[in-house]
């Protein structure tokens, strides 16, 4: 394992502001081989991915707004708005989610953890490309109404929304520390 590869890992970082300039299409599809790289016990391949940029960030706004209206009517329109901008972010925006596939020798579970492995692939992939990712759920990733506006089959649930684009601030360091949670036998 190379030393580049591990300060890659240790240097991943949650991004909180990024540029407004959206990553090249070409950058978007290599992180999205990177993600389907991932393991799969059964070669189930579960993830989706549904990639939004531009104007289309707006169908994800919508729905997020609509959700906080039903779960709190008294939601004012500013309220609303910040839901709504939440979309805006980065100027792309990967909806990430898990479709699983009956099988009788991989459970439900596995397609979810290899979802998330395909997540890291992809954030491992843009921080080698320069580029910023931060994932974010929040209510709106369990709303119905925001899998239905978003397309999502029956029973396909959302991972995440992954944010990408130019980091305009590189994220300190974090203490990252492993020892108090191994145990050797």
């Amino acid at each position: 394992m190379s030393a580049e590869f591990l300060a890659l890992i240790a240097g991943r970082r949650s991004t909180k502001r990024f540029d407004d300039d959206p990553p090249s299409r070409a950058h978007i599809e290599a992180l999205l081989q990177a993600a389907a790289s991932a393991p799969d016990h059964g070669l189930l391949a579960p993830w989706r991915f549904l990639v939004l940029q531009g104007d289309s960030r707006a169908l994800l706004g919508d729905a997020m707004a609509m959700a906080l209206r039903t779960r709190m009517p008294e939601a004012d329109e500013e309220a609303l708005s910040r839901e709504r901008g939440k979309a805006f972010r980065s100027p792309v925006l990967i909806v990430v989610s898990v479709r699983p596939v009956a099988h009788p020798k991989v459970p439900e579970i596995e397609q979810w953890v290899a979802t998330g492995a395909a997540v890291q692939n992809l954030w491992l992939a843009a921080v080698s490309l320069g580029l910023g990712l931060a994932w974010k759920t929040g209510s709106a990733a369990y709303d119905p109404g925001v899998k239905r506006a978003l397309g999502l089959a029956e029973g396909e649930g959302i991972v995440g929304f992954l944010h990408v684009g130019t980091p305009l601030v590189q994220s300190s360091p974090r203490p990252v520390e492993s020892t108090s949670r191994t145990r050797w036998l």
